[in-house]
């Protein structure tokens, strides 16, 4: 099977599973998949319940029921890339755009671990990101990143949690410590993007998420 028609099966599933969650599917899924893993791009994804809610300023109960269902939709979605593409999925992220409604998942391999070539305009990237990690909690212990197609570019970092994050972890307010990170973050790294110049790409949205457990997380920007 080649990978485009991998793409086009992930795609599909993806869509059907989140319409059986939320009663409402995505207008378009975009899948990329290369040997790190896998990233797919969510369009115009909301419902009327939830625009309801966002229409009422109630943007933490959204993202509070969301979080809910995925927890129980990407088991599934793993288990269908293994089962029935051989594509074992080590790690999954996600995040959403309220904004625009749109949304993000990202699958890595166990080898994402492995250092990914180099790119023109890497070392902006990652001056950016070190930049802003080390204003919000701590900078990374180590980053990587590569292109996930042309439109598509995922940052890596690891050891960024400080001591009294682990702790509040550690008494199980993962929820509140990772909404206050997402607003925290979005909000420095939407700021001074000097590395758009450095690719020659424009930005066009933007997503972040953590793993707690392996104090890791995940960036992904789409370009236009």
């Amino acid at each position: 099977m080649t990978v485009k028609e991998k793409s086009t099966l992930i795609a599909s599933y993806t869509g059907k599973l989140l319409r059986n969650r939320f009663g409402k599917g995505p207008e378009s899924v975009n899948v990329s998949v290369d040997s790190h893993g896998i990233a797919i791009h969510i369009r115009n994804f909301i419902s009327p319940v939830e625009q309801f809610l966002l229409d009422k300023q109630e943007e933490q109960a959204l993202r509070y029921t969301r979080e809910l269902l995925m927890k129980s939709l990407l088991p599934e979605l793993s288990a269908y890339l293994k089962n029935e593409l051989t594509l074992e999925v080590q790690e999954m992220y996600y995040d959403w755009g309220l904004h625009n409604a749109t949304g993000m998942i990202v699958g890595l391999f166990e080898r994402h671990t492995e250092k990914s070539e180099s790119y023109p305009g890497q070392k902006s990237v990652h001056d950016h990101v070190i930049q802003v990690s080390g204003k919000v909690q701590k900078e990374p212990v180590h980053i990587d990143s590569w292109w996930m197609g042309p439109k598509t570019l995922i940052v890596v970092r690891e050891g960024i949690l400080i001591l009294i994050e682990k702790e509040f972890i550690d008494m199980g307010y993962e929820h509140i410590l990772k909404s206050t990170k997402r607003k925290l973050e979005k909000r420095y790294l939407e700021q001074n993007i000097g590395f758009e110049q450095a690719l020659g790409k424009k930005i066009s949205d933007f997503y972040v998420d953590w793993d707690f457990s392996n104090d890791r997380s995940v960036i992904l920007y789409t370009f236009k």
